[in-house]
């Protein structure tokens, strides 16, 4: 096979807009220009998915940016074919690059006769023929025991923490990190290491799935400017819920960090119509016109994260260095100085 010379990048169309961003930010890296392969993605009328891929890939190293959101199903399945279309054109080496995994909260079985869907769509990306995966912020760690090949899990809050220290650096001291309930708390806490702030929960009770049917406040938030931080916001009903119990507890003002802006259904509207000072998400989903409109929504871009990451695969560098605010800072100096 011939040697793995240059990063390439391909991607479907959940996400263009991070895509080209990522190839920018790895042109800017380098210091020399690189672009997407020039590709067709496409739907027969029937819906199938159809790729054609352009240019010569053979023995290169390829990396297909992906995310699986809304429509999940469709985006998964270009993931698949256009990593099948690599495989069958010769390709190096195959990563798949998913900023958000969909499935991923289905990771377990909650009650009888229920599937574990993120271990099937594991298996799915490993059969199709990708070697490695690169994604951010998994609802839970342990999906990357599904996988039978590498998985590097990259975080959002070391990005966080630069935000944080950059909007809140003449109120630190007030500033406290709200996990939106027990299961989130070490996420939270990671956070609240990052930037030396006390950590509170508030612990909710499910009657079922989307609903929330009791919510009580763990820790002192009187005067407090909270950043509640979870790592996806669906609906937004249980994050506006815990923004108005916050308030009610005496706290200041609520903010919220979030990875996975899924925002699906009334999400924006609520959002805008909430406590909430303000929400902040990655563009690990592609925004919709409504987030990007929000009053109170901001979107921190990924983009040199997943550049420099992909780099370091390409490489064969450390990935886990991006954790550390010494690596991380001086990709992002241009909007935090």
């Amino acid at each position: 096979m011939p040697a793995i010379t240059e990063p390439k990048l391909i991607s479907g169309n959940a996400n263009l807009d991070l895509a080209e961003a990522v190839a920018r930010r790895m042109s800017i890296h380098r210091g020399s220009s690189v672009k997407l392969v020039n590709a067709r993605v496409e739907r027969f009328n029937d819906a199938e998915v159809f790729v054609e891929v352009h240019e010569n890939v053979r023995g290169e190293d390829m990396f297909i940016i992906q995310s699986t959101s809304r429509p999940a199903n469709d985006n998964l399945m270009e993931l698949l074919i256009i990593s099948d279309t690599l495989r069958r054109s010769s390709a190096g080496r195959i990563t798949a690059v998913i900023p958000y995994f969909g499935y991923a909260r289905q990771d377990r079985r909650t009650k009888a006769r229920t599937p574990i869907s993120a271990k099937l769509v594991a298996n799915m990306i490993a059969q199709a023929g990708i070697e490695r995966v690169l994604t951010m912020d998994l609802h839970a760690a342990q999906i990357q025991g599904f996988f039978d090949i590498p998985v590097d899990n990259l975080y959002a809050s070391p990005i966080f923490a630069l935000d944080v220290a950059h909007h809140f650096k003449d109120c630190m001291d007030d500033v406290m990190v709200i996990s939106p309930d027990v299961g989130g708390v070490a996420r939270a806490r990671e956070l609240a290491k990052r930037i030396e702030a006390p950590l509170a929960i508030v612990d909710k009770r499910r009657e079922k799935a989307g609903e929330v049917s009791e919510m009580t406040v763990i820790g002192d938030v009187t005067g407090k400017r909270c950043i509640i931080v979870d790592d996806i916001c669906d609906t937004a009903g249980t994050l506006c819920k815990a923004a108005d119990l916050l308030v009610e507890h005496g706290a200041e003002e609520v903010h919220a960090y979030i990875t996975h802006g899924v925002m699906s259904g009334p999400a924006v509207e609520r959002v805008t119509a909430s406590k909430l000072k303000s929400l902040v998400l990655t563009d690990s989903i592609a925004p919709t016109p409504e987030v990007k409109a929000a009053k109170n929504i901001r979107v921190v871009p990924t983009a040199p994260i997943f550049a420099q990451a992909i780099l370091n695969i390409w490489g064969g560098t450390s990935v886990s260095s991006l954790f550390e605010h010494a690596t991380l800072q001086p990709l992002y100096e241009t909007l935090y100085n």
